[in-house]
């Protein structure tokens, strides 16, 4: 009997050393052709890095790769493209400055015409139901459009090999849907697909294996399919998952916290979308959620409630009972706001600066500063009591933010304005690409807020998430708002068809008659 074809990808003994940190250790992993493989793990697991080994992103420290049977050193990600890898990075490879059509052609051979790659695109997005405009600037794009250049740009180079790392995030059930078909499609064609994901729901219908990860080593291997979500979970995390509780010592609802009355707002992006006519309430002691397909206004949205965009209708929005529509962003946080953008890297954490400077950056008002001094030592001992509570992995303050995974940079994040206590919080995206336990941990600490009293606003693209943590939900489809409906009220298809834009029906969409 003949052996069978070489794998497509062969890793065999990776290690991979930093400074002080072993990410990867002795991991031996296989990709067949035509396969769906899924790589598991809770953050800091290792998995990102073991795939930026694979896509020549970084160098192993030891170990061995094998294409088509065939030893390799994979330079870089061009000589990665080259012999038909293509990966969709968690964090976005994108150059902000550039529009889509410019960033696609950078990652394609030769110089292609701009004007068919732009058509190209638009094909692509109709095909697959991820759509773009190829003409906007990528610094314009939410996250979830943003995702979807990236999809989009793998897609076009006809890969061998696609290397997914938390690709369905900021993704719609709808588009989740059309994603997996695809990938499926992809599949049966002979291409093969490393999948990283923290939604195991998704991992037991897409994948036909799974390589778990644990520390930076492989601690288990399986058909997803013949597991259930609970026996992953304990497979990547050492024990069941805590289940998030509602309403265990909660404070009544009492006075708002956020009003906006009418609330409307040109884009100042040609692409954005502008807001129109929008009325929400949240009050202490409750978890607004906002739910929506992204580039629908939650940029802009934010943007106006965070105070970085200002109204020119100064009561348009009131803080505490204040108009703040006109006062800038250090006011509103004066006044007992915090705010967990959606963009870790750049607008959450500063890559390039420590834990403890991050710290300063929005709580620098808690003791951190003495008359116009920074006390870097209270400022060390603020990011070590985040750390210790959120239970982020990270050597301490004085890890840089780049260093950590995306979902321990996300836990500091959170722990970080947690712990200012505020009055209220606005959370966009509080759980995106955390793993199943860290995302438990997370919407525990935003109910564990609320029933101290403050009112939570959340904006997530994670219709579990909103059904799981919130007392009321609104919808944002094309800059409009619905209005926002008790938990009992809601129901899953109704929020889909305002996600969709069916406003006309909201009073009758959201209710459970």
């Amino acid at each position: 009997m003949s052996p069978g074809p070489p794998a497509r990808l062969s890793l065999r003994g990776i290690g991979k050393v930093y400074p002080g940190t072993i990410a990867n250790r002795d991991i031996d992993l296989e990709v067949a052709a035509g396969e769906i493989h899924a790589v598991l793990g809770e953050n800091g697991a290792g998995k990102s890095t073991l795939m930026k080994i694979a896509y020549g992103v970084t160098q192993p420290s030891s170990g061995e790769i094998r294409w088509e049977g065939e030893p390799v050193v994979l330079r870089d990600p061009a000589h990665a493209r080259s012999l038909g890898i293509g990966m969709v990075f968690q964090h976005f490879s994108l150059f902000e400055s550039l529009t889509v059509v410019e960033n696609a052609a950078l990652a394609l051979p030769g110089r292609p015409d701009l004007a068919d790659l732009a058509r190209r695109i638009e094909a692509i997005g109709l095909r697959y139901g991820l759509p773009v405009d190829p003409g906007r600037r990528v610094l314009a794009l939410s996250i979830g459009e943003r995702q979807r250049v990236e999809i989009i740009r793998c897609l076009l180079q006809n890969p061998r090999l696609l290397i997914m790392d938390e690709p369905t995030s900021v993704l719609t059930p709808d588009a989740v849907r059309r994603l997996f078909e695809v990938l499926r499609q992809l599949a049966a064609q002979g291409c093969s697909i490393l999948y990283i994901s923290h939604k195991l729901e998704e991992i037991r219908e897409l994948c036909h294996r799974a390589t778990v990860l644990r520390g930076g080593q492989v601690t288990g291997r399986c058909v997803p399919a013949e597991e259930s979500a609970a026996s992953l979970a304990r497979m990547m995390i050492g024990e069941a998952p805590l289940q998030v509780r509602r309403d265990a010592g909660r404070v009544p609802v009492g006075e708002v916290r956020l009003q906006l009355a009418g609330l409307s707002l040109p884009s100042e992006d040609p692409y954005g979308v502008a807001l129109h006519d929008i009325d929400l309430e949240v009050r202490a002691g409750e978890i607004v959620g906002i739910a929506g397909i992204s580039g629908n206004g939650q940029q802009e949205l934010l943007r106006a409630i965070s105070g970085e965009t200002l109204v020119e209708d100064d009561v348009a929005i009131r803080l505490f009972g204040q108009p703040a529509g006109r006062a800038p962003v250090a006011r509103r946080r004066a006044r007992g706001m915090g705010l967990v953008p959606e963009e870790r890297l750049g607008r959450g954490a500063v890559p390039q600066m420590n834990l403890a400077e991050n710290a300063l950056l929005t709580a620098h008002r808690q003791g951190l500063c003495r008359a116009g001094f920074i006390d870097f030592a209270a400022a060390r001992r603020f990011a070590a009591g985040c750390i210790e509570r959120f239970g982020v992995k990270a050597s301490g303050p004085q890890a840089q933010a780049s260093a950590l995974s995306g979902g321990n940079l996300q836990k500091f994040i959170v722990a970080r304005e947690i712990a200012q206590q505020p009055g209220l919080l606005v959370a966009a995206q509080p759980t995106w690409g955390v793993d199943v336990g860290a995302a438990v941990f997370l919407r525990g600490q935003l109910m564990a807020l609320r029933d101290r009293g403050a009112a939570v606003l959340v904006v997530s693209e994670e219709l579990d998430e909103l059904f799981e943590i919130c007392d009321r939900i609104a919808v944002l489809a094309a800059g409009r708002l619905s209005s926002a409906r008790p938990l009992a009220e809601c129901r899953r298809e109704a929020i889909g068809r305002l996600m969709g834009g069916a406003m006309a029906d909201d009073a009758v969409a959201h209710c459970a008659s």
